[in-house]
């Protein structure tokens, strides 16, 4: 094979340490690869909370246009980083095996938890679900890569701030410090690596085809589309997790208000064969149940 695949990637290390494993994965079936690392606007902004920003995908949209300019042939993303629409002329290749979806806590002592405290996160779910549970502390706003989010918890007097586990995992940065959150309910597609291509670019979607898992990939479709269907983008608190057990699938979504009081949640099973559409279902649900008035609630609070 003569055609060199040039993977893009924002260039933090835990950015860095996905290509490269999607490199080696590459490599190794006999494909000759070179990495293309490129800064997004959300590595570069990091005086704003991401909802403020008002972009949708502000962590892709750099590297969807190096792809369509012609400047690299397939991109590495997190993948609840990711818009559940992809731009015209981009699609899906593959969705790697997927690591740990928890939340965790990084933490300076845990005495604060019955009392007040001060948790440093940038996402509204997380801190919709900690509210949810802590009604009595604070949330200030932690933004940049998960090695500067670690540093900033260092040099500020902040109780703990709130990670994704597979992120620190991945880089060897996960302290002894630390608490799994194994009540708050993940980002849609956390803990999942996506890989998208040129939609006519055979070449490369023929080599990523061998990379995909499948199980992975069922999961990670019901919850993206549980998260279009109730219009979250990257701005509303809502979590959503799919697990496949023999041939069961078993379904927990939520929509949180911004403050954490309100919660809209749902659990359902169906059958693996049953797939099509129960992420959907699932979210109409959540809107028949008084979804539908908190989405707009939420949307004209952060407007």
């Amino acid at each position: 094979m003569t055609t060199t695949i040039r993977i893009g990637t924002r260039d933090s290390e835990l950015a860095l340490w996905q290509a490269h494993t999607v490199q080696n994965h590459l490599e190794s079936l006999g494909y000759k690869t070179t990495l293309v690392p490129v800064k997004s606007t959300g590595d570069i902004v990091l005086d704003k909370p991401l909802y403020e920003l008002g972009i949708t995908g502000i962590f892709t949209k750099t590297l969807d246009v190096a792809m369509l300019n012609g400047d690299i042939d397939i991109a590495v993303h997190s993948m609840k980083d990711v818009p559940t629409a992809l731009p015209k002329g981009i699609v899906e290749a593959a969705i790697l095996e997927r690591a740990n979806v928890q939340d965790i806590l990084v933490h300076k002592g845990l005495d604060f938890l019955d009392a007040t405290g001060t948790i440093a996160t940038g996402s509204l779910r997380r801190q919709a679900q900690w509210l949810h549970r802590y009604p009595a502390h604070t949330i200030v706003d932690l933004r940049g890569n998960v090695n500067t989010r670690m540093q900033k918890l260092n040099d500020n007097d902040w109780n703990g701030a709130i990670f994704a586990a597979a992120g620190l995992e991945r880089i060897n940065l996960k302290p002894d410090n630390f608490i799994d959150l194994d009540w708050m309910i993940p980002a849609p597609a956390q803990g999942a690596m996506l890989i998208v291509a040129k939609k006519e670019d055979e070449f490369c979607l023929e080599a990523l085809a061998n990379l995909n898992h499948k199980s992975s990939e069922i999961c990670v479709h019901i919850e993206r589309e549980f998260l279009r269907e109730l219009e979250g983008g990257c701005t509303a608190p809502i979590g959503a997790l799919a697990k496949i057990e023999n041939d069961t699938i078993r379904f927990n979504g939520a929509l949180f208000s911004l403050d954490g009081k309100q919660k809209i949640d749902i659990r359902k099973e169906i059958n693996v064969s049953g797939q099509e559409g129960f992420g959907k279902a699932c979210a109409k649900e959540i809107l028949e149940n008084g979804g539908r008035e908190l989405m707009k609630k939420i949307k004209a609070e952060i407007q």
